[in-house]
C-alpha cells in the first residue's frame, strides 16, 4: 500500500526506469486522450473544479490509467493509496478504508483509493468497496484492461463513471519519445542522442499504441546506441536489434480478440476479401491460433453462406485439415484461400433463419405425434397397428415427388420456414421449391 501522495517523483531519478520517470506531470503533458482532458471535456472541468467523483479508466496497456489516476489525487489535493487486484485481497482493502476514514477524520483531507486490474477481484471483493464509496470515505479509481460491463458487478459499475482511454496514435507517440529525448531532467537530454524522423516512427510503429512500451524500447535503444562523435546515434540497426521481439498488442480472450474476430467475420459477410485478409492477418501478426480461425472460418460459411454456395463449407473443411496437416506457415495459406473465397461467395442466412424459426416453433407447439403414414413399421405389430398405412412412396410418383403429401403432424397446418435468397445456389432451389409448391397447390394442399 502507498504512503501518501508526494508528488509523482522521487527525489533519486537515476535509478528508475524511464518510463516511470517520462510520467506526465501536469495534464498538458498527457498525450493521446483529448477526448478525456481536452479544455471542455467532462473530467477535465470535473478536476479544475475540484468536484472529485469515482470512476473506472478501461483502456489498452501503456494509455495512462496509471498515471492519470495518480495526477487527479494530486490535482485534487487528495491522499492517494494504490492497489493491485493481482496482489491484493478483502484485508487489504479494509487497512486502506481505514487508512482513509482516519486521514479523514484527523485533517479532512479526502483519499483516492487507485485500484489497478480491478477485474480480477471477484464479486466479494468488489463489492467490499460499495459501503465506502457511498459514504464518501474514499473516492474510487479503478482501471481495467477489459471491458467493465462484462468484468465489474453492476452495483461497482452503477456507483462509478466510466472513461474509456484509447491508443495512442504514431502521433502521440512521436511526441512522447521527442519530449524523452530532449527532457534533461527527467529524460535523455543529457546523454545527446541522434535519432532521425524514420527511427523515431519506425519505434512508433512498433510501440503499437502503447506509450510505456515505446519508452522501454527507447531506452533500450538508447543503452544500445553507437558513439558517433561527441553524440550517441540510434540507427536502423539498433532498432532492429531492439525490437526484433515485440509483438503487436492481442489480449487473447479480452476485448482485442473478440473485436478483431468480429471485424473478420463482418468483411467476410461484407463481401470484402482485401479487409478479410486484413483481419486475417492482424489476428495471425498477434498471435492468435491459426486453429482457433479456422473454427470461425468454418462457422461463418455456414450460417452466412450456407445453400448459395456449398462449396464454402468444403474449402473451409479442407483449409483446417490442410493447416492440421502442414503447420505454420504454409497451412496459413491454405486459411487464406478459404478466407478470400467465402468473402467473394454469395451470402445466405436463409437456413440459419430457418433453423432458427423452427426451434421456436417446436418449442412452442409441444410433442405433438407423429402421423401414422410417417411411422416406422419394422415388426408385423406395428404394420397391424397401422404404421406407416397411406404412406406414398416418392420414388414410384410422377417426377419423384407425391404432390399433396403431408409430413407435418395432423393437428399442425402446413409451415413454411426456409425462404432461399435469390443469390447463388439458391436461386436454383428457390426455383425447385416453387415447382413443388406449385404441384402441392395443385393436389390441393
Amino acid at each position: 500500500m502507498n504512503t501518501p501522495q508526494q508528488g509523482l517523483f522521487s527525489q533519486d531519478e537515476s535509478v528508475r526506469p524511464l518510463a516511470d520517470r517520462m510520467r506526465p506531470a501536469s495534464l498538458d503533458e498527457f498525450y493521446g486522450q483529448s477526448h478525456l482532458l481536452g479544455t471542455q471535456s467532462t473530467l477535465r472541468q470535473a478536476l479544475e473544479n475540484n468536484r472529485l467523483h469515482s470512476m473506472v479508466f478501461w483502456g489498452p496497456p501503456g494509455t495512462g490509467k496509471t498515471t492519470l489516476a495518480r495526477m487527479i489525487a494530486q490535482h485534487s489535493d487528495a491522499r492517494f493509496i494504490a492497489l493491485s487486484a493481482v496482489l491484493s485481497g478483502v484485508k487489504d482493502i479494509r487497512e486502506a478504508v481505514a487508512e482513509a476514514r482516519a486521514t479523514v477524520d484527523q485533517s479532512g483531507q479526502r483519499t483516492v483509493l487507485f485500484v489497478d486490474e480491478v477485474h480480477r477481484f471477484n464479486k466479494s471483493q468488489q463489492d467490499a468497496f460499495l459501503p465506502h464509496i457511498e459514504d464518501g470515505t474514499i473516492f474510487f479509481v479503478g482501471a481495467t484492461t477489459e471491458n467493465p460491463s462484462f468484468e465489474l458487478n453492476n452495483a461497482l459499475l452503477s456507483r462509478v463513471r466510466v472513461y474509456v482511454l484509447k491508443s495512442l496514435d504514431s502521433d502521440a507517440i512521436l511526441e512522447i519519445i521527442d519530449r524523452a529525448l530532449q527532457d534533461e531532467e527527467r529524460g535523455l537530454g543529457k546523454l545527446a542522442i541522434s535519432m532521425g524522423d524514420e527511427q523515431k516512427l519506425h519505434l512508433a510503429q512498433t510501440a503499437d499504441g502503447d506509450a510505456r512500451r515505446a519508452l522501454v524500447l527507447l531506452e533500450l535503444a538508447a543503452d544500445c546506441a553507437k558513439q558517433d562523435g561527441e553524440q550517441l546515434l540510434i540507427d536502423e540497426s539498433v532498432l532492429k536489434e531492439v525490437t526484433r521481439d515485440t509483438f503487436r498488442q492481442f489480449d487473447k480472450g479480452g476485448d482485442q480478440f473478440y473485436d478483431q474476430i468480429s471485424a473478420l467475420h463482418k468483411s467476410m459477410r461484407g463481401s470484402d476479401p482485401d479487409a478479410a485478409l486484413y483481419w486475417f492477418c492482424r489476428m495471425l501478426d498477434g498471435g492468435c491460433d491459426p486453429l482457433y480461425i479456422a473454427r470461425r472460418v468454418l462457422r461463418f460459411a455456414s450460417e452466412d453462406i450456407g445453400n448459395a454456395d456449398p462449396r464454402a463449407a468444403q474449402l473451409s473443411l479442407y483449409a483446417w485439415d490442410t493447416y492440421q496437416r502442414l503447420g505454420s506457415p504454409e497451412g496459413e495459406l491454405a486459411l487464406a484461400h478459404a478466407v478470400v473465397f467465402n468473402a467473394c461467395a454469395p451470402k445466405s442466412n436463409a437456413v440459419y433463419a430457418a433453423f432458427k424459426k423452427t426451434m421456436q416453433f417446436v418449442q412452442q407447439s409441444g410433442t405433438e405425434p407423429v402421423p401414422e403414414s410417417l411411422r416406422n413399421a419394422p415388426t408385423q405389430l406395428m404394420k397391424d397397428l397401422g404404421h406407416g398405412q397411406g404412406y406414398r412412396y416418392a420414388h414410384d410418383e410422377p417426377d419423384g415427388f407425391a404432390a399433396g403429401a403431408n409430413y407435418f403432424p395432423d393437428t399442425i397446418a402446413q409451415q413454411r420456414f426456409y425462404e432461399p435468397v435469390e443469390r447463388g445456389l439458391e436461386i436454383r432451389i428457390s426455383e425447385r421449391l416453387r415447382q413443388l409448391r406449385s404441384a402441392n397447390k395443385d393436389a390441393g394442399m
